[in-house]
């Protein structure tokens, strides 16, 4: 019988709890609401991958009043590096939507790989730094991601670094 009670309180609150087609975004931008009449659409290149060259991506704003998240990079590759040093980069976030970008959470696929990201809201048009510290523990070649829980309409991006650990 206890069982029974249980698994009923169980599968009420997850039905109560969970609503169809409900995101984060979807309830930062009730506070912030825009109607699609008020924002027209445009596309801009977005420039600078690394030092030298252009990276040309396409950036699009919102037409649903959702935050768009652009980067400089979504990669990063320190080269050649030392096993036991520490590696640092900067990421640059530029909100190219029509409402505030939140970064809910940042999460490393490693241990070794630390994000530091900004914990405010970033303004439409405004841009901010996401710094990722990376430590060389093991030799060879290394991929890192960063996964952002974002307020987008993808509700997250994916950040890369690598680098070839030496001993």
């Amino acid at each position: 019988m206890k069982k029974i009670v249980f698994a009923l309180a169980i599968a009420s609150v997850a039905f109560v709890s969970c609503k169809k087609n409900e995101d984060a975004s979807s309830k930062i931008n009730s506070e912030n609401p825009t109607t699609q009449s008020e924002v027209a659409p445009e596309t801009q290149p977005n420039t600078v991958a690394q030092e030298g060259q252009v990276e040309q991506t396409p950036v699009a704003s919102s037409k649903d009043g959702t935050a768009v998240a652009n980067f400089n990079k979504k990669e990063h590759d320190f080269g050649t590096i030392k096993k036991g040093t520490k590696n640092e980069t900067e990421f640059i976030v530029t909100n190219n939507g029509n409402t505030d970008l939140v970064i809910i959470n940042a999460s490393a696929s490693c241990g070794c790989t630390v994000p530091d990201y900004p914990k405010t809201p970033i303004k439409p048009g405004s841009s901010a730094p996401i710094k990722v510290a990376f430590n060389a523990s093991s030799p060879g070649a290394q991929s890192k991601t960063v996964t952002l829980t974002t307020n987008t309409a993808t509700g997250s991006e994916l950040l890369t670094v690598k680098a070839n650990v030496e001993e």
